[in-house]
């Protein structure tokens, strides 16, 4: 494990992520959604940034686009790479960091990220690399959890149990247009945003808690630090049971979230 505070908490995400796989589904309409409001089109260069197991990806590659995807987790590129073959897409997916993009400047005419990004523990680092691969008059547009609504809440819940280390930025940050706009600053022109929900089927606030315990990152880690304090993880998953149990109705939990689009300078 790295020494370094940033680098060892890169290696943990990497590990941690590679759990996601099952969430895949879920995301899979707010994909569509988010290559739509980017303006995806045949012929387009596109990069997805955090791309996860290749939900938008694949989505851009279906409409035409030439897509590449990187993310951190090689377990998730992998199924990227699966998912991308099932339909004979031609993505390219690599691993690798979205604090550091291996590819030139201006190299696409499109940037995304939906529910990726805003992991990347320093967004003015993230975000000046993303626009700087991106062409200028080049789009980026990306996805996040708002930190009023459900699923920054309970971002909010983890933190608390489980603070980042210094240095590291919480990820519902990325969901306050207020924030949104200063951190992409004089860089873009026409910024705008626009709000969604995911549907989330659960059937009961307990097995939403038990999914999220097996395949969310960020709570895979705070369950991990808290296996040998099992009073603190009673009480933890209680708590959550009672956050939960307030969104859930209808057997699903509503997660509303950001879009956010802007043009390069």
């Amino acid at each position: 494990m790295p020494t370094d505070p940033l680098a060892q908490f890169k290696a943990v995400q990497r590990e941690a992520w590679g759990l996601f796989v099952p969430l895949e589904a879920v995301t899979t309409i707010p994909a569509a959604r988010l290559v739509a409001y980017a303006g995806i089109r045949a012929g387009q260069t596109v990069l997805d940034v955090a791309c996860g197991t290749g939900v938008v990806a694949l989505t851009a590659a279906r409409a035409g686009a030439k897509v590449r995807g990187l993310d951190l987790s090689p377990v998730l590129i992998e199924h990227g790479r699966k998912n991308a073959a099932l339909v004979g897409a031609d993505i390219e997916f690599k691993e690798g960091d979205a604090e550091s993009l291996p590819w030139s400047d201006g190299s696409f005419d499109i940037v995304v990220s939906q529910f990726g990004h805003m992991f990347a523990p320093r967004p003015e680092v993230t975000i000046a690399e993303m626009l700087r691969v991106l062409k200028p008059g080049g789009t980026i547009a990306f996805s996040t959890w708002p930190p009023e609504h459900f699923v920054g809440g309970m971002f909010a819940m983890i933190g608390k149990h489980l603070p980042p280390p210094p240095g590291v930025s919480p990820p519902p940050q990325w969901g306050d247009p207020n924030l949104v706009r200063q951190r992409l600053g004089d860089a873009v022109k026409d910024l705008s945003f626009d709000r969604d929900v995911m549907i989330f089927p659960a059937l009961s606030p307990q097995h939403y808690r038990k999914g999220m315990e097996e395949t969310l990152g960020p709570m895979v880690k705070l369950v991990a630090s808290l296996e040998h304090q099992p009073d603190k993880l009673a009480a933890f998953r209680l708590e959550l049971d009672a956050f939960i149990a307030s969104h859930h109705d209808g057997n699903a939990v509503r997660q509303h979230y950001l879009m956010s689009r802007a043009i390069k300078r």
